[in-house]
């Protein structure tokens, strides 16, 4: 059996999330109070308590979700179950890079969390609020959806953000031009052509601001080799020099999300388990889609903690 750990990205946020894991481990408990102390405030009570608009805001967001997985990531290390001696591979969708990494030994626990924290920051603050809007798009495959997108520019910014799933891509921009793409999308035979409920247009040109400050903010940072390869969003392939490591994450802000062919890659190349780590499900219900003969599970409860331990022990 070859594993592969993957680690969500933002939309996989709950209130209460990560909680039962610090009641039940303390090696998770003692990973959310670091990352309280490391951003100088209590993101634990947020992601407890909520309200879930502050908890979805994306500074938030993106530490918050990374603290859930190496959570449980922390707990089951404590169990035997590592990234060095139980996976091939780790993956992370968008965020889930930073999630992946930590988990894999490239980063610290307090860096991930503070780099993430800026990330978040940034990229909400790249395009003025109302000016950006991403869609996703279900029934069309990638090729016309970059033809759509293509036609709906009109001279301003509309791109593929994220390849998620066969049928199941979402798009990026200019608000204008990103209801035009649905629209398009619409008389091409899409099933469904929705605008997110998002505050800024992901993985799209009009983040090259947000590039800018996460290559300053990862210069100062030490990345270690992962004790695995990472498979990258943007190249939808492995890597594991910490100089690339470090480029293709300043790449991912403005870059697609290759999620379907990084999937695909994992199940090509012989991995035959996905185990999702963290909050939510939504990489494993994509897994299932994708490679139809690979086993998906999804980790987020003390239970499925303990079954993962069990099985890969």
């Amino acid at each position: 059996m070859a594993v592969a750990f993957t680690f969500p990205g933002q939309g996989s946020q709950a209130v209460g999330m990560g909680k039962a894991l610090a009641e039940a481990f303390p090696e998770a408990r003692a990973v959310f109070e670091e990352i309280d102390e490391a951003l100088g405030e209590n993101l634990t009570d947020i992601m407890w308590n909520g309200p879930e608009d502050r908890l979805t805001l994306t500074a938030n967001a993106q530490p918050a979700l990374m603290a859930v997985s190496l959570a449980a990531m922390r707990a089951l290390e404590a169990r035997g179950v590592t990234v060095a001696r139980s996976a091939s591979y780790v993956a992370g969708h968008s965020l889930g890079e930073y999630s992946a990494l930590a988990a894999a030994g490239s980063f610290g626990l307090a860096d991930t969390a503070r780099l993430l924290r800026i990330r978040g920051q940034a990229m909400q603050e790249a395009v003025p609020v109302g000016e950006g809007a991403m869609a996703a798009v279900l029934g069309l495959d990638l090729e016309v959806l970059k033809e759509v997108a293509e036609q709906a520019c009109q001279g301003e910014v509309c791109s593929v953000a994220n390849d998620n799933a066969p049928g199941q891509v979402v798009i990026s921009g200019r608000k204008a031009a990103v209801e035009r793409a649905a629209d398009i999308a619409k008389g091409k035979g899409a099933k469904r052509a929705m605008l997110l409920p998002v505050s800024a247009p992901f993985h799209c040109p009009l983040m090259a601001p947000a590039a800018d400050v996460m290559a300053e903010a990862l210069a100062g940072v030490e990345i270690a080799a992962p004790a695995v390869p990472l498979v990258a969003n943007v190249v939808a392939g492995p890597i594991s020099d910490p100089a690339e490591i470090r480029t293709r994450l300043v790449d991912q802000v403005t870059g697609s999300v290759r999620w379907r062919e990084s999937i695909g890659w994992l199940a090509d190349n012989g991995v035959t388990t996905l185990v999702e780590i963290g909050s939510g499900k939504v990489l494993t219900g994509l897994a299932k889609r994708i490679a139809r003969g690979i086993e998906a599970i999804a980790v987020n409860t003390p239970e499925d903690l303990d079954a993962l331990a069990e099985k890969l022990a």
